[in-house]
């Protein structure tokens, strides 16, 4: 078997491979370390004590790496789970939280078992473009923080992890060059005793593991009511964010994964998160770019040690954690969102090839994320947009041409092109009811009828002849059109 196949876990034989069990417990220990000041940072944006983030984030990560359909990607806490769920923690109180966190996980596992999974094949390939690019920048931007207002010995810091991460691979690759970069500034500060900004300034590590119990609120329906509106918005975004970010791995490791399995995955995992007491949250892009991209991991092995070491670390190591720069972990992921933007979807050569409506779904789809700090919101617009541009598009194709007969008494319009709301709107103005002879066939061997808003035009064609004793024939429907055209047509209003 292919080195290939034993990185991707398609076969079992990859447990007997030293090189992939090395690979996969460093990836691990990588992102255990990245996860633990954004497991603090979200949990301060949702108000909760930074143990609930960092509980988040181990339970979700060790339950995804069994139940998920995408291997070696990360879930845990997350930016935007927090943003959904923190005025309901602010106005109810944390009991409120754990309940909306346990039923959106409910709410994950019933949309995955409906096929909410399919909804991707609708995403283009300018919005995926647009996605990664903006998550680029909101993970750079999350690191800019982190460098204001900060002693000046944090700078030459980034530039010396920034600097190992470049050229410590061109003389290994047996330790991911992002855990070299950390061990080496952690150790370099400390020993110099450097005053930076350090992991133990975000928040207090837990000292034991989370405790499974029930949610401190009223089970009545008052309580239900109130929080299922945050469950099912946290459902949705945290859905699309992973869907997203596995169709992504899936690009990445040239693999195919279970988005449905995935999806329930999701749900089980924020269902057992809520039980132990966390905040919930979905898969983690920038955490999964170290894991994927940076690291090298392939299996679930890596995702299920990176939510163990994160407790291991905060519970055993503590205090050695607690003194690693910020410095460190800024320089990861600012390489993490230079590794992850797609700098050939800039280049001048390709937006020179590029049809100006890719190029603008790219870009609206990157301004909104970036402006509302919502990966959700900017595929769900940029997919709106590419659906609008593809429409216009496509109603262009449409024409019409008429063909009158040598003695003058028929005449054949032929209809050529796609026809749908956005192109048959335009169809009844392109005939010439007045001037036409008693006999006219439009012929639509060369069309396809896709909705009622084309039958509705036909009618009214139709219609417009009729009222000068004309008539009119329809010929060369292919079999859906005709099925379409003949269970509408006649049924609908038709537009004059």
């Amino acid at each position: 078997m292919s080195p290939a196949a034993r990185l991707r876990g398609l076969n079992p034989d990859w447990l007997r491979d030293p090189k992939v069990w090395r690979t996969e417990v460093l990836a691990g220990l990588v992102v255990a370390l990245a996860l633990i000041p954004e497991a603090i940072s979200f949990s301060v944006i949702a108000g909760v004590d930074p143990a609930i983030g960092l509980f988040a984030s181990f339970t979700m990560a060790v339950t995804i790496a069994v139940v998920g359909g995408r291997r070696a990607m990360i879930s845990a806490a997350t930016g935007a789970v927090a943003l959904v769920i923190a005025p309901l923690n602010r106005e109810h109180g944390f009991g409120h939280l754990v309940a909306a966190v346990i039923l959106a996980g409910v709410f994950q596992v019933l949309l995955g078992a409906l096929g909410v999974a399919r909804l991707m094949r609708f995403v283009p390939r300018s919005v995926m473009v647009g996605f990664v690019n903006s998550l680029a920048i909101l993970i750079f931007m999350a690191q800019v923080p982190e460098m204001t207002d900060v002693p000046w010995p944090v700078y030459p810091l980034i530039g010396a992890g920034l600097l190992l991460m470049v050229f410590f691979p061109r003389i290994t690759t047996v330790v991911p060059a992002p855990l070299v970069s950390i061990v080496v500034l952690t150790v370099v500060t400390v020993a110099a005793g450097i005053a930076v900004p350090t992991v133990g300034d975000k928040g207090e590590l837990p000292s034991s593991l989370p405790v499974p119990g029930l949610p401190d609120v009223p089970f009545t329906m008052d309580t239900l009511t109130t929080v299922a509106p945050y469950a099912f918005a946290m459902a949705l975004v945290g859905l699309m964010e992973s869907l997203m970010t596995a169709k992504l791995v899936d690009e990445i490791t040239d693999t195919r994964s279970s988005k449905t399995r995935e999806s329930v995955g999701q749900g089980v995992a924020n269902i057992v998160t809520g039980f132990f007491g966390g905040m919930g949250g979905c898969a983690m892009i920038g955490q999964t770019m170290i894991n994927v991209k940076v690291s090298g991991a392939r299996t679930r092995l890596s995702t299920f040690l990176a939510g163990s070491f994160l407790m291991v670390l905060c519970i055993v190591f503590g205090p050695v954690v607690s003194d690693i720069p910020m410095a460190a972990l800024v320089a990861v992921m600012v390489m993490v969102s230079f590794a992850t933007f797609d700098w050939h979807s800039i280049a001048p050569k390709t937006l020179r090839r590029m049809p100006v409506g890719e190029i603008a779904v790219m870009v609206i789809t990157v301004a909104v994320v970036v402006a509302t700090h919502n990966l959700a919101i900017g595929v769900v617009v940029g997919s709106v947009s590419a659906m609008v541009v593809f429409a216009r598009r496509v109603a262009r194709l449409a024409d019409v041409t008429a063909v009158v007969d040598p003695d003058g008494g028929t005449v054949v319009y032929q209809v050529t092109g796609e026809l749908f709301f956005a192109s048959s709107n335009d169809l009844v103005g392109r005939f010439d009811y007045a001037g036409d002879p008693e006999k006219v066939i439009v012929d639509l061997s060369a069309a396809h009828v896709w909705d009622a808003s084309s039958v509705a035009a036909l009618d009214a064609v139709t219609a417009k002849y009729a009222s000068r004793g004309k008539t009119v024939e329809i010929t060369g429907l292919n079999g859906p059109s005709a099925y379409l055209h003949d269970r509408l047509s006649g049924e609908l209003v038709a537009g004059h």
